[in-house]
């Protein structure tokens, strides 16, 4: 077959009994992030451990609502008057971004929904996340309110605070930021019935420190006994749950660079890599930093040297450099490692480029097609 992401279902079951751990021992609800994963065909799997998803748009809270089967947390930076209702009726808690917001839409949408919990996004200022276009607490921010714009006390109606300070975070992260969360916000704190942490926390890596986070979770408790602790992640849900599979289609040289292209496109199908930009992990082969990729070498550990390249019209598709142990043969695999989370839900069909299908790999080593994409895909972009 061609291209395909495999998502494993052992990894995955991992991820999520980890999750359900913390979740558990905290005493806290941990919910999935649709902006980072939202393969829908995996929702039963998911219910077995959690019972709520997030939601950034009217898309994701339908799909948490008739896919995964509960209301969604639903925040959007910006609702708008022909969506607010659905979203409203989709949704157990809805965040505004702003206090406009709040007063445009509050008594609409509990006029709608009177069971919905409304909260406001605050900003504390204080992020530790390098790469600009992921920090949400940069100067200039479009997200949340800082603590010198809210009123002493807050609207009856708005029953929690929702910040998101992290990317990929660890608990030490955590622990810091919460020094400046309760600095800023917690003299509102009595009157609101919980506190939604956000994304980030990328507990299921094999670095992070799990009972560090527990702990300081556990801490906020005995804090704020009143306060229902809610965690948001993305990336954790499917941290290292599966492959990006391409195959070599051919191989190209230009003033001593070669460049294997292939079947996927970073632009299309890994965007993330440059956008971040962040580098992947390719099996069987060593990243090689410039300027050495950009040469050739004696050296016979590196001697196969390649740009990796997409196959799409863009010029800057493609990453450079990889160390392989052979020469690459046309036709051959070259697997992408870790390309579940941010990139099943970010890729896109520019150029008309045939779009990876997706496959299951479960716990009894069948493998299940979720789905084949084609022609009929892209047009319907175009309808």
């Amino acid at each position: 077959m061609g291209p395909y992401y495999m998502i494993e279902e052992q990894k995955l079951r991992r991820n999520l009994a980890l999750i359900a751990d913390v979740a558990k021992r905290a005493d806290v609800e941990i919910i999935l992030a649709f902006k980072a994963f939202a393969l829908w065909k995996t929702f039963p799997i998911f219910r077995e451990y959690i019972g709520s998803t997030t939601a950034s748009s009217l898309s994701e809270a339908r799909l948490a609502r008739e896919e995964f089967g509960a209301p969604a947390h639903t925040y959007s930076p910006a609702y708008t008057d022909d969506e607010i209702d659905e979203m409203a009726r989709c949704s157990s808690h809805l965040t505004f971004n702003s206090l406009s917001q709040y007063e445009r839409y509050h008594q609409r949408v509990l006029a709608d929904n009177p069971a919905v919990s409304l909260g406001l996004r605050v900003n504390p200022e204080y992020s530790e996340v390098e790469t600009l276009l992921y920090n949400p607490c940069a100067p200039g921010t479009r997200f949340g309110v800082s603590a010198a714009k809210l009123p002493s006390t807050l609207p009856a109606d708005l029953e929690g605070f929702h910040c998101h300070c992290h990317c990929e975070s660890g608990a030490d992260v955590l622990a810091r930021t919460l020094v400046h969360i309760e600095e800023k916000f917690s003299r509102w704190f009595p009157q609101l019935k919980w506190l939604n942490l956000g994304g980030g926390h990328l507990m299921t890596r094999k670095d992070y420190d799990v009972e560090l986070l527990i702990a300081l979770l556990q801490g906020l408790h005995e804090r704020y006994p009143w306060l229902r602790i809610i965690l948001e992640p993305g990336s954790a849900f499917a941290w290292q749950t599966g492959p990006l599979v391409s195959h070599v289609v051919d191989i190209v040289e230009d003033k001593g660079i070669r460049t294997a292209i292939l079947d996927v496109s970073f632009t299309c199908h890994m965007p993330d890599c440059l956008e971040m930009p962040y580098f992947p992990e390719v099996r069987g082969a060593k990243t090689i930093e410039p300027p050495a990729a950009l040469r050739e070498t004696e050296d016979q550990d590196a001697q196969w040297i390649y740009r990796l390249g997409g196959n799409s019209c863009l010029s800057g598709d493609y990453m450079s450099s990889w160390a392989f142990d052979h020469e690459l043969q046309i036709g051959e695999e070259v697997i992408f490692e870790d390309m579940i989370h941010y990139t099943t839900v970010k890729t896109n069909m520019f150029n008309g480029i045939t779009h990876p299908a997706i496959v299951m790999l479960h716990a009894d080593g069948s493998r299940e097609l979720l789905r084949r994409y084609d022609y009929a895909d892209y047009r319907s972009r175009m309808d």
